[in-house]
């Protein structure tokens, strides 16, 4: 299990004239298990702070701690480590790539483990059983439908078994209904336990998880959408 903490954390782009601040001080805390939405208009740092909570986009200044480790402290091989042992993104556009098959794009994160070929497709179609798709492992991405390539990018995210899922708008290009169905995937993934932080500007879809955390101009926000003191803990509503 995995307890995230951010201290203060600030992201910069630019420098003089030029320097935009997208993540102007947040501290937050998410707990082991939970499963939270992360709000807010467009351009208002949701996708900037879901990067900098995987490890993939080191704060100006501030911390982030997993389970007490401050990874942004890390190397960048031990950082790398984290993220393939610890983090499963999911990504809007789904990220597959067209000339590999479901079962090969499922294997990529497994690229790097010490697992023979045969190891690494089993755990792969166990991934796609466990998002209905294992009968079609051996099609390519164009041959399946949008819900079906965003079950593939969740079944990706899930093949190493990581405590931590991290998702970026997972039902933007998805119908109502499809989408619907991706939220109902990714509550039953959070009832087993895995930690979920989901991007979304759906307050239907926010409904699924148990809490949600709005932010405004890079800081954390109350439910009217207020600007809270930049160093609150975000406490939502569950």
């Amino acid at each position: 299990m995995r307890d995230i903490n951010t201290e203060n954390i600030v992201k910069r782009y630019g420098t003089g004239a030029n320097l935009v601040t997208a993540i102007g001080g947040v501290t937050l805390g998410i707990t082991a298990g939970e499963f939270v939405a992360i709000m807010g208009e467009s351009g208002s740092g949701k996708s900037t702070l879901l990067s900098m909570l995987g490890g993939l986009n080191a704060p100006t200044s501030g911390s982030l701690s997993v389970d007490g480790v401050d990874i942004y402290a890390l190397a960048s091989d031990e950082r790398a480590d984290f993220r393939q042992r610890s983090i499963g993104f999911v990504f809007q556009n789904f990220n597959l790539l067209p000339y590999l098959t479901i079962a090969e794009n499922v294997m990529l994160p497994l690229a790097i483990v010490g697992m023979s070929k045969k190891k690494k497709l089993t755990a792969a179609i166990d991934a796609l059983a466990r998002v209905g798709l294992a009968e079609k492992a051996a099609r390519l991405p164009n041959q399946i439908s949008g819900g079906e390539q965003e079950r593939v990018a969740i079944a990706r995210a899930i093949v190493n078994k990581p405590p931590i899922i991290l998702a970026d708008e997972p039902t933007g290009n998805l119908d109502t209904h499809t989408g619907a169905e991706i939220m109902k995937l990714l509550t039953a993934l959070n009832q087993d336990g895995i930690t979920v932080i989901m991007v979304t500007h759906s307050n239907e879809y926010a409904l699924y998880t148990r809490r949600r955390v709005k932010l405004a101009d890079g800081l954390l926000a109350d439910e009217d959408g207020e600007v809270c003191f930049p160093v609150a803990r975000a406490t939502g509503q569950g």
